[in-house]
């Protein structure tokens, strides 16, 4: 396995996880591409050109290109990114005639899987492809889904040569809600930059960040019906402590985000908190540490998660978690040993954890300790590793074809 060209048509490694449409995949695309690099794989990583002034390649490090693809108005919301894949896909074209095949196409996120399908056969390399998210999963979950995406998620599937789930409860719901064949999906947990995201001095983490005393929770994420940061703010007023502090750093994302945004300040302040919510604007990946080992307790409220790198990042610093037990979070937490999953992620129930976490010091001690030698077991590298298997399998088989 020498070049794998990697498609990411909705978001760029080089974006600020946590701002607008930007956030896990991210990470997980720019961290994915480097790791593959370092196991001597050749990885052109395909964006949409999303600011004008963007050259056309950006050499990230060695083994690892990002190439801008002209495909519509470089201001254009993501709910009218369907209307241009078929540019981003002759662009991708374009790009390969000229230099030369993959030896296999990894597309992220359905558009990108719409995309690459039409590629693979164009080119007759295999398709593999990362959801990240599925939007029959997401409307089950309450957040509505267009039929389109469904659909194209089920036509991308029938022809995928493998399937990427970062867990078992993904590789189940690909399963469950669209027939997927299991001989076709292959497990690649991500990853945590353990050299960025380790246990720290909580003080030192507090005073870099102007923190006093009293307990802190942390919730990373956009500001999004799908995250739940309402749920959030709920907790931190149920715990009826003027000393508590909950920080919130993450951004509006999607057609809602900025309503969302709006209806959690007026919630801030309905409930008195003012002076207690810090809102925090999105920070660069690296910076995110210093927040986690600053907190008591992480909390993960979303109503849907495939995997949930917020969740393993925090416990990769030695901070336990509160999460909804939804999709990949089940498998990253482990209820009652590196953190607390509610069946029902109300506020009450998020409360009731947060409170069983700050009122014993030697839980919330064994449970740190604990999550940071389970966060250990994953790595980039790991992932990789099982990538490239999973791509030398797909080779190594005649290629599905739906036509």
């Amino acid at each position: 396995m020498d070049r794998v060209a990697i498609l990411s048509l909705h978001t760029s490694p080089l974006a600020q996880p946590g701002a607008g449409d930007s956030g896990g995949m991210n990470v997980y695309v720019r961290e994915m591409a480097a790791a593959l690099a370092h196991k001597g794989c050749r990885c052109r990583v395909y964006v949409r050109r999303w600011r004008d002034d963007l050259p056309t390649e950006v050499d990230v490090e060695p083994g690892v290109t990002v190439v801008h693809v002209d495909a519509g108005p470089a201001e254009l919301d993501k709910e009218h990114l369907g209307e241009v894949v078929g540019q981003f896909t002759e662009g991708v074209l374009a790009d390969l005639d000229g230099e030369g095949l993959p030896d296999v196409l990894h597309a992220n996120y359905w558009l990108s899987g719409v995309a690459g399908h039409r590629i693979k056969h164009e080119v007759g390399v295999p398709l593999a492809v990362t959801f990240h998210t599925l939007a029959r999963v997401k409307s089950a979950s309450g957040d509505p889904e267009s039929s389109q995406r469904a659909d194209a998620e089920a036509e991308v599937l029938g022809c995928a040569d493998v399937v990427i789930a970062s867990c078992e409860p993904e590789a189940q719901q690909l399963q469950h809600y669209y027939g997927a064949s299991p001989n076709r999906i292959e497990l690649a947990p991500p990853g945590v930059e353990h050299a960025l995201f380790s246990p720290g001095n909580q003080g030192a983490a507090r005073a870099a960040l102007g923190l006093g005393e009293g307990p802190v929770l942390l919730f990373v994420g956009r500001i999004q019906p799908l995250k739940r940061p309402l749920v959030a703010v709920e907790t931190l007023a149920m715990l009826k402590r003027s000393d508590a502090r909950l920080l919130m750093v993450g951004g509006p994302s999607g057609a809602v985000g900025y309503h969302t945004q709006q209806r959690l300040q007026q919630q801030v302040s309905a409930l008195g908190l003012g002076e207690q919510v810090v809102m925090v604007p999105p920070r660069p990946h690296y910076s995110l540490s210093t927040y986690y080992r600053a907190a008591d307790v992480v909390l993960v409220p979303s109503r849907s998660e495939s995997f949930g790198l917020v969740a393993l990042e925090a416990a990769a610093c030695g901070t336990p978690v509160v999460a909804a037990a939804v999709g990949g979070l089940q498998s990253v937490v482990e209820h009652g040993r590196t953190g607390f999953l509610a069946e029902r992620a109300t506020a009450l129930a998020f409360a009731d954890k947060v409170n069983e976490l700050i009122g014993n010091p030697l839980l919330c001690a064994e449970m740190a300790m604990d999550a940071s030698e389970r966060a250990k077991t994953y790595s980039w590298s790991a992932m990789a590793g099982l990538l490239q298997a999973a791509y030398s399998r797909a080779q190594s088989r005649v290629l599905v074809d739906c036509t």
